[in-house]
């Protein structure tokens, strides 16, 4: 692997900042400062920027808060921007992935990867993995109706709903294991109620994390990944 690519996996960095660090010596390879970006980094070779040793990253798993007007699919050729601009700067090297659609007028948790299995698991409905939203409707509803909400059938097919939890008037807590096209749009409106606001604030057991702003990203803890794996039984 090319020593600015193996730079950019490593750190998370643009391959031109990458080259940066290269050329002004502040990279070792095999205990030896190297000045050439196309530097083959050989087999086992140890690689070390300021004194610190690297190593790329097999896979990343990344916890995303998309904002309302972005996709969340990687198509950038569509009418509205996708969430990977918020991630191509750090690793636009990779082919990421989020795992599950939101609606584009919709925010919240992302649950970005180039794990491929991982992805499959998350969003294949055989999996029953749990998605939870907060929903803003346009009017009260009434518990009358919530209970309507379990009975429903989209296709033909009912709605694996877990829970419908009423907050306030108009707002509703939803969990569903599944993710259908627009699912959470349709299951209302099947009553009679339009969605005004959709929030997912948790996928399986990893909850957005209330520090982070639309737009915002991290990278999932070490535990966090092993929580998802395990989930659906990768580990």
């Amino acid at each position: 692997m090319r020593l600015d690519k193996y730079l950019s996996k490593a750190l998370h960095i643009s391959r031109k900042e990458a080259k940066e660090l290269i050329r002004e010596g502040r990279v070792k390879v095999g205990g030896k400062t190297v000045r050439e970006t196309d530097y083959r980094v050989k087999e086992g070779e140890e690689v070390e920027v300021e004194g610190k040793s690297l190593k790329p990253k097999e896979k990343v798993y990344i916890m995303l808060y998309k904002p309302k007007g972005y996709l969340s699919t990687t198509e950038r050729e569509a009418k509205y921007p996708s969430f990977i601009e918020f991630l191509a700067e750090h690793f636009g090297h990779r082919k990421l992935f989020s795992a599950g659609r939101l609606d584009v007028d919709a925010e919240g948790l992302l649950i970005v990867t180039d794990d491929g299995e991982l992805t499959h698991r998350l969003t294949h409905p055989k999996w029953k993995v749990e998605k939870e939203y907060i929903v803003e409707l346009d009017q009260s509803i009434s518990a009358e109706d919530l209970k309507k909400l379990y009975g429903i059938k989209l296709e033909k097919k009912p709605v694996q709903l877990v829970k419908a939890e009423k907050l306030s008037d108009n707002r509703v807590n939803i969990i569903l294991t599944e993710g259908r096209y627009h699912i959470v749009k349709r299951l209302f409106s099947a009553i009679g109620y339009t969605v005004k606001e959709l929030k997912r604030v948790r996928i399986g057991n990893i909850k957005l994390d209330e520090n982070l702003e639309p737009g915002e990203w991290r990278e999932l803890t070490e535990e966090e990944v092993k929580k998802l794996k395990k989930l659906v039984r990768l580990l």
